[in-house]
């Protein structure tokens, strides 16, 4: 499997999770095992992505299982076939295969939300950096906001751009 990073930045409707979905689908492609999506670290922002993000990866692989030797009118499959030279009955062949392994594994299909990834590291750190191996995340909403606004009120007057002459 290849070692390397890609970092995708773009507003709203730019098509992101298309490419998202077509980088992930080109390295279980590609990659000679099976079983690379256990390899994979995908993360984005939140569980409605995440969700969104593994059901278009099934539903292309679905799709990709189906396609005919002569199929030209799917441009995700025209792009794969494009940046990896394999052949519509290479991409039908490994996409059988690739999704037949993620429904029998669906637990090692892993993509996932910042914040849960950031919760794993720590967990599987924590003894090395010294905090309870159980213990549990609390967001105070009501503490953070009178917190913020104190905050924010001790630095009107002082501060020029939240004070008005």
């Amino acid at each position: 499997m290849k070692h390397f990073y890609n970092i995708y930045n773009a507003s709203a409707g730019s098509g992101k999770t298309f490419n998202l979905v077509k980088e992930y689908l080109k390295i279980l492609l590609t990659d000679p095992q099976i079983d690379s999506y256990k390899k994979i670290l995908s993360i984005t922002f939140t569980n409605k992505a995440v969700n969104e993000m593994k059901s278009r990866i099934i539903d292309n692989l679905n799709q990709l299982t189906k396609i005919t030797i002569s199929d030209k009118n799917n441009p995700l499959l025209n792009s794969i076939k494009k940046e990896t030279g394999l052949t519509n009955l290479e991409i039908q062949s490994k996409s059988i295969s690739v999704l037949k392994s993620i429904l029998i594994n669906y637990a090692s299909f892993n993509i996932s939300t910042i914040d849960k990834f950031t919760q794993k590291i720590i967990r599987n750190f924590a003894y090395e950096i010294k905090i309870p191996v159980n213990y549990e995340v609390e967001i105070k909403t009501n503490d953070l906001l009178e917190e913020s606004t104190a905050k924010l009120i001790s630095r009107a007057g002082i501060n020029k751009k939240l004070t008005k002459a």
